[in-house]
């Protein structure tokens, strides 16, 4: 079998994200790799073009980049995440969440994803897309994807 030394988890930040963390914990554990905890915060400037000024659009992404560092430190004080694993490391990027989540495979020569299947629901799940299943397609290592609403 082959090494798994680096686990990316991509996180949304949700309740889901607590129900996918125990298999992310049980593949580092098992395979004695580090966890990569990655959250993308939606690129705003491609939903705004026309109609919000840049400069306007600049100060939305800086707070929704601001906002979701509080809420990384929150899902990592919530899930006890330091507790459990002393090799992590977490990052906060912008844009694409799928094509964020493959350039992170790549830079960091993550070895398997894990992740769930939903995020977040509605209409916002019709306008992002899957962002599950474009990782799944075009990711070049193992995607292991857990779905949370069947998680106890």
């Amino acid at each position: 079998m082959p090494e798994i030394r680096k686990v990316l988890f991509p996180c949304d930040l949700t309740e889901n994200s607590l129900k996918v963390l125990p298999y992310v914990l049980s593949v580092s554990e098992k395979c004695d790799s580090m966890i990569y905890l990655l959250h993308v915060v939606q690129d705003l400037h491609k939903w705004g073009k026309g109609y919000i000024p840049h400069g306007s659009m600049d100060v939305f992404q800086k707070q929704a980049l601001e906002g979701a560092e509080k809420a990384l430190d929150s899902f990592f004080e919530e899930s006890a995440l330091g507790e459990h694993i002393s090799s992590f490391q977490k990052r906060i990027v912008s844009g694409d969440p799928a094509n964020e989540i493959l350039k992170a495979v790549e830079s960091e020569g993550i070895d398997m994803v894990v992740m769930g299947t939903h995020g977040r629901k509605g209409l916002e799940h019709t306008i992002f897309g899957s962002v599950a299943e474009n990782v799944v397609k075009r990711a070049p290592v193992p995607v292991m994807i857990v779905n949370p609403y069947r998680v106890e």
